[in-house]
């Protein structure tokens, strides 16, 4: 499978045209996967767009491409969310990394009343780096969207989504499984998939949630790390609406 970049210069491009990867993008392909010249690439700009392309020159400050044919994808519907709690160590991010390479569409970084991860003074840092990791994943997946990395949400914010999308919360004492839900029509609504931190999720926002309208739903009948809860969520949404 031939190697992926994405740059903004992908949006307009059309077939017969030059594009050239600089900065970080062309060290990547350049010295990192080492692209030679007469090599065929695919470059998309994010947001649908998907050329191929052929490599014409390759340094590692410039890599230029001749793009050869232009496709573009609508985004995927419904929408997929992870709502994802902080948690410690690199937890989370694999969290988001797994969830992109599985197909979501956007990410929501939840400061959960039991995450022993808190943003509160480095929330900036926090959210750069990980649409740096849903980026990098996405281009390792070959997607054409790659997912929006949202700001951090308090569970305040996730009870008034529940007015608004089809929100299934991961919670191992559910009685109902994701299976018997997951493909219930979403009657245009995004699907919102909440995973709590290390140490659950607490009472009183499990309370708060299927209050306003949320669904809690269990996997199975083992209890899933948080860093593999949501990959494992999005697998089964994805089989049940005709994704995979």
């Amino acid at each position: 499978m031939a190697l992926h970049f994405v740059t903004d210069d992908a949006a307009s491009a059309q077939p017969g045209d030059a594009v050239s990867l600089t900065g970080a993008e062309a060290h990547h392909a350049a010295a990192v996967r080492r692209v030679r010249v007469d090599e065929a690439v695919t470059l998309g700009d994010g947001r649908g767009v998907w050329l191929d392309a052929v490599v014409t020159a390759s340094t590692p400050k410039q890599v230029d491409v001749r793009v050869t044919a232009r496709a573009e994808a609508a985004p995927s519907t419904p929408r997929f969310v992870l709502v994802q709690a902080l948690a410690k160590g690199d937890r989370d991010e694999l969290a988001v990394q797994a969830a992109t390479e599985l197909g979501v569409d956007a990410i929501v970084p939840w400061q959960a009343a039991r995450s022993v991860s808190r943003w509160d003074a480095k929330a900036d840092k926090g959210l750069a780096r990980w649409r740096t990791i849903v980026r990098e994943a996405a281009k390792q997946a070959h997607r054409a969207w790659i997912p929006e990395v949202e700001g951090v949400a308090r569970t305040a914010d996730l009870v008034r989504l529940a007015g608004t999308a089809q929100v299934l919360v991961l919670e191992p004492s559910a009685s109902v499984r994701l299976t018997e839900v997951a493909a219930e029509a979403a009657d245009g609504r995004e699907v919102v998939l909440v995973v709590g931190p290390e140490g659950g999720i607490a009472p009183e926002e499990l309370a708060a949630l299927e209050s306003a309208g949320a669904r809690l739903v269990r996997l199975g009948e083992t209890v899933l790390r948080t860093s593999t809860a949501g990959a494992a969520a999005i697998s089964v949404l994805s089989a049940a609406h005709g994704r995979w």
